[in-house]
């Protein structure tokens, strides 16, 4: 792993989580000259514009094609370079679908997309800039790496991580300055396995991106107000899943919320039914994010809270929740 990049919890609020991105991507092109750098007339949206201004000769700028970008940077790949593709998340993972299959995934081409604007965090653009599916897309391509960072530290790992890691990436950030969630990189991340970020045994919220720290918030805000203890769980790998995780969710909780700035049909959520579903054991599960429907136009925050994915929506949802009766026998052999 490159060393030398080094950040405070100071720097993070003046930092947005795609700069730390670019700063990440010119770390490791300093150390690896097989890096080259693709987007489609966004370099200075995605900020991968400044791995352009270092490396100028390794950096490539399509235009406003994001079919020709995937492609380009596939075949770039096949050749032994290491292509990293940044452009908004709605075009990368919808304009260029066909291209992401036949050309990344199906070759198993060692293509890394830095998909940025996730979510609704371009909430003033409108739903056409808004990106609520692409989860469901990308986890359902085979051999498609799919993480989604909690904060700018996060991202300088998963960025480190789909360097290192062989196959085709798609690791999805944000627009804007996300709330802090770590204050170094150095607290084990690792690709799969989720990450506990507060302790529970009542319930377990289950949330990746900017779901993450308002997770953590309603956790706390639980645990004084209503004397609950609440799990939180970082999942910023939503493929592969960290099953191990759910399962035990699922045996010291019984109960599960799971949010995402996504809609709820095809992504984390649906991941984390599949795993209960498959795991035989009665738990009562409600998914939060983006019901069916698409988003409105608004500053993140706002939509956030229509979600019902900020704290207070996630607090009343943990409420909802732990009003649900169970058997009151411990034996599960009933419910499988």
């Amino acid at each position: 792993m490159a060393a030398g990049l080094t950040f405070t919890a100071a720097d993070s609020t003046k930092l947005a989580t795609a700069e730390y991105y670019g700063k990440a991507l010119c770390e490791l092109g300093e150390h690896h000259p097989e890096i080259v750098a693709l987007t489609a007339d966004l370099a200075k949206s995605t900020k991968i514009g400044m791995f352009g201004d270092k490396f100028p000769e390794r950096f490539f700028n399509v235009g406003i094609a994001e079919q020709n970008l995937i492609s380009m940077a596939a075949g770039m790949a096949k050749a032994g370079l290491v292509p990293f593709v940044s452009a908004f998340s709605v075009f990368t993972s919808l304009r260029a679908a066909d291209q992401v299959h036949a050309n990344v995934c199906y070759q198993n081409a060692n293509v890394k997309i830095i998909a940025t604007h996730g979510g609704t965090s371009f909430g003033q653009a409108g739903s056409t800039h808004h990106a609520i599916v692409d989860f469901a897309l990308q986890r359902a391509f085979p051999n498609m790496t799919l993480v989604c960072p909690a904060d700018g530290m996060e991202t300088v790992n998963a960025v480190r991580a789909a360097y290192e890691t062989p196959g085709p990436f798609y690791i999805r950030i944000n627009r804007g300055f996300d709330r802090v969630v770590y204050d170094s990189t150095d607290y084990g991340f690792e690709l799969g396995k989720a990450q506990t970020m507060r302790e529970g045994t009542d319930i377990t919220i289950i949330a990746c991106g900017s779901c993450v720290f308002t997770a953590t918030q309603a956790a706390d805000f639980l645990k004084n107000a209503d004397g609950l203890s609440v799990r939180v769980i970082n999942m910023h790998t939503i493929k592969p899943l960290d099953v191990e995780a759910i399962r035990k969710a699922v045996d010291d909780t019984r109960r599960i919320i799971v949010a995402e700035d996504h809609t709820i049909n095809g992504g984390l959520g649906s991941a984390v039914c599949e795993v209960v579903a498959e795991y035989g054991k009665g738990c009562a599960v409600k998914r939060l994010g983006w019901q069916d429907s698409f988003s409105t136009i608004g500053l993140h925050e706002d939509l956030m809270n229509i979600a019902g994915i900020d704290q207070n929506g996630l607090a009343a949802a943990v409420r909802e929740v732990m009003n649900k009766d169970f058997e009151a026998d411990d034996n599960w052999d009933d419910e499988v």
